[in-house]
């Protein structure tokens, strides 16, 4: 071989050093990403007691709202679209009508949610949410009535006193067995 060619032959890439920067890169890369968590619903659960106070509640202030294994919603045992509940839930909410079979108080309406084990999960959400936009309409209805604002636009003390007139308060009962719905 002449000189020439040994000397290129000779010159080759250092690559030693590349591991570390593969390594430095990678930490780098874990530190400065941002994971994202799953929030889920927000939903405060009650503080555990032993004794659990049964409070006896009129019928009519309760609205039962349940989800049967084939994903059908029925409220007060007639079988309804998704689309309608909003609409069902602040009427019964509010009683604009001031029926005696409905609440009287926005304070004592209660939503009874029932769900049975066979129900999608994406069907509960959607009702889930059906409701609570109900409540979330009500509480912008009652903050332009007094405040000229939406509700979300509003300091925490007007949207506590809102919140204190028109309380959010859906009780999710125990699971039904699948198909016995």
């Amino acid at each position: 071989m002449s000189n020439a060619t040994k000397h290129r032959y000779e010159n080759a890439i250092n690559a030693s050093s590349m591991a570390d920067i593969a390594f430095l890169l990678l930490i780098f890369f874990l530190v400065t990403t941002t994971i994202l968590n799953d929030k889920g619903i927000m939903v405060q659960l009650p503080p555990f007691t032993e004794d659990i106070p049964i409070a006896q509640v009129n019928q009519e202030n309760v609205l039962t709202v349940l989800v049967n294994a084939n994903n059908e919603l029925l409220v007060e045992g007639e079988k309804i679209r998704i689309e309608a509940l909003r609409e069902k839930t602040k009427n019964f909410i509010t009683n604009p009508l001031k029926l005696e079979s409905l609440p009287d108080n926005p304070k004592k309406a209660i939503i009874s949610l029932q769900n049975d084990r066979g129900t999608n999960y994406e069907t509960y959400i959607a009702v889930y949410n059906e409701l609570k936009a109900a409540y979330r309409e009500l509480w912008d209805e009652a903050a332009l009535n007094r405040h000229n604002k939406l509700y979300a636009e509003l300091p925490p003390t007007q949207q506590k006193k809102i919140r204190d007139d028109i309380p959010l308060i859906i009780s999710e009962a125990e699971l039904t067995e699948h198909g016995k719905e």
